[in-house]
């Protein structure tokens, strides 16, 4: 990572003459051609889908208002590309160009967006009344609606799949889910997910459920589900640091497993941050001379933060210092701050859209699920944030033999032999896929790397059902250094990547027996159904 020796910010930037020119050219050409249409009544709507509505198409000059923006917004792209600076800072002037760029489009305003105001004039004024109840009660609750919660409750017709939670403490509880197949593997299936956000990414509706997938695969489905911590709570939650998410989290949870069906190992799963924590977990079961897991999935996980995508430019020691100050030692890293970055990272799908829509033309937002849990995050506790922020994502200790230590064990991925499969998203955002591969340098064990169509989540949230999107898997065993050189020796499948990982799975899950209806045991008796009340507690 280039964070700890970035430039100070703003710092003056410069481009060669030849290359301002060339662009200066472009431009100068680009607009002679957009304005000659414009006079011949030949401009055709842009690509960009915010300029294609019917009322941008019959407003020649509204057509010729976009062509402008998106002329103008292509220029600057160039002017960052062709800037004499670092790659580092690049990133920075792009993503900050991106932002404003972004904010200033015609469709943002509703002086200049013409549905807008045709969406107004049709509906007699209504538009723009809800339009402004929609602001108004967006700023009382401190963010923007991207969903119609009110058609979604947790445990009703979201994170349904049946279980009994049968264990909790200070962190998480952790759910133990009922069989749907007469027999079932002897191994069980122990899942980590993000503490970024809640657990049912993975257990939406019964559908698109991946819980309930591996449930009826014939898998024991064991899932980790965190404690979202309150400014109010006063039990020392907002102290708890990484290598207690570990100790008291993570390796507990592959203990109570193996506890309640006998096994001697667990096959795990870790998703996101929930991947990172497992592999730092089992490397420290390791350091100590332990082996609790037979096979490890990997979903969209950096263990490499050489390359975090677009999440670098927030990432710089000033950053991280400022964050150690105020909550290293004690306090919250707020869900909402955690929300507003993920949500600029795609500012026009995941905040200008919704501005348009709710604001300007008074809509309410259709009910997605997906968008139902994108809106309910989570606090994290300050001292596991700053560790990570700083260990990860600042310094990329993680991969390092060594480099950092977890409690009183220092850290060694790479002695970490077992199993594993490990998926990364062609578009993620979040985790590129080249990063999410460079697991498969770090881990020493045999491998299969699969890489799924789509971004973060829905290219993890893609059941065999919806018949939508691929995937592509190499069955040459030894995977080469090289993302693109393991890419080009690959095979794409349409459909989902759930199926191959569930063969994958069987073939780490042991023999099959009876399944029991009796959850958990003596030691680790049901507290309550799933899914639990950690999961509906909400971050204020």
């Amino acid at each position: 990572m280039n964070a700890p020796n970035s430039p100070a910010w703003p710092v003056p930037v410069t481009i060669a003459p030849d290359a301002l020119a060339d662009i200066q050219a472009d431009f100068s050409r680009e607009w002679l051609r957009i304005c000659d249409e414009a006079c011949r009544g030949a401009l055709t709507p842009p690509a960009d889908r915010r300029f294609r509505g019917p009322a941008w198409v019959a407003s020649s000059q509204h057509l010729l208002m976009a062509h402008a923006y998106l002329l103008s917004a292509r220029a600057l792209s160039r002017m960052v590309d062709a800037a004499q600076v670092g790659e580092p800072l690049r990133q920075r002037l792009r993503f900050s160009i991106m932002q404003w760029v972004d904010a200033l489009s015609p469709a943002n305003f509703l002086a200049f967006n013409p549905d807008a105001q045709q969406t107004i004039i049709e509906t007699g004024g209504r538009a723009l009344a809800d339009g402004l109840a929609n602001l108004a009660r967006d700023l009382a609750r401190g963010r923007l609606t991207q969903n119609d919660d009110e058609k979604f409750e947790i445990g009703v017709n979201v994170a349904t799949t049946a279980g009994q939670v049968v264990f909790e403490n200070a962190l998480f509880q952790l759910i133990q889910y009922s069989p749907e197949t007469d027999k079932v593997y002897q191994r069980p299936l122990v899942i980590v997910p993000p503490n970024i956000n809640k657990f049912y990414i993975l257990d939406l509706q019964p559908e698109n459920s991946f819980v309930r997938y591996a449930v009826q695969q014939g898998h024991t489905v064991f899932m980790v589900s965190w404690r979202n911590p309150l400014p109010s709570d006063d039990d020392g939650i907002d102290e708890a640091t990484w290598a207690q998410y570990v100790d008291d989290a993570v390796l507990k949870a592959l203990q109570i497993a193996s506890d309640i069906t006998g096994q001697d190992q667990v096959n795990a799963l870790g998703f996101c941050v929930g991947g990172t924590m497992l592999a730092s977990a089992l490397a420290v079961a390791k350091a100590r001379g332990q082996r609790p897991v037979a096979s490890l999935t990997l979903l969209t996980t950096l263990l490499d933060f050489e390359d975090t995508g677009v999440l670098q430019v927030f990432v710089d020691e000033a950053q991280v210092a400022l964050r150690e100050q105020q909550i290293g030692r004690r306090g919250l890293m707020p869900g909402r701050d955690l929300a507003t970055t993920f949500s600029f990272l795609r500012p026009n799908e995941l905040v200008w859209n919704y501005v348009v829509g709710n604001y300007l033309k008074g809509q309410t937002p259709p009910a997605f699920d997906l968008l139902f849990w994108n809106g309910d995050g989570t606090n994290l506790p300050g001292p596991f944030f700053t560790w990570y922020f700083r260990n990860a994502y600042l310094e990329n200790k993680l991969k390092t033999p060594g480099g950092t230590h977890v409690g009183d064990c220092a850290l060694d991925l790479t002695r970490l032999t077992l199993p594993a499969y490990i998926y990364g998203s062609r578009e993620d955002h979040i985790v590129p896929w080249q990063s999410a591969y460079a697991s498969t340098q770090v881990l020493r064990g045999p491998q299969r790397f699969v890489l799924g169509a789509s971004g973060h989540i829905a290219g993890v949230i893609n059941p065999p059902s919806s018949g939508k999107r691929s995937y592509w898997v190499s069955e040459q065993e030894t995977l080469p250094a090289d993302p693109e050189a393991w890419l080009a020796q690959t095979e794409q499948h349409a459909g989902s990547w759930w199926p191959d990982w569930a063969q994958w799975l069987a073939g780490h899950a042991g023999a099959k027996r009876k399944a029991r209806s009796v959850l958990g045991n003596a030691r680790y008796a049901p507290i309550e159904p799933a899914p639990g009340r950690y999961v509906k507690v909400r971050a204020m």
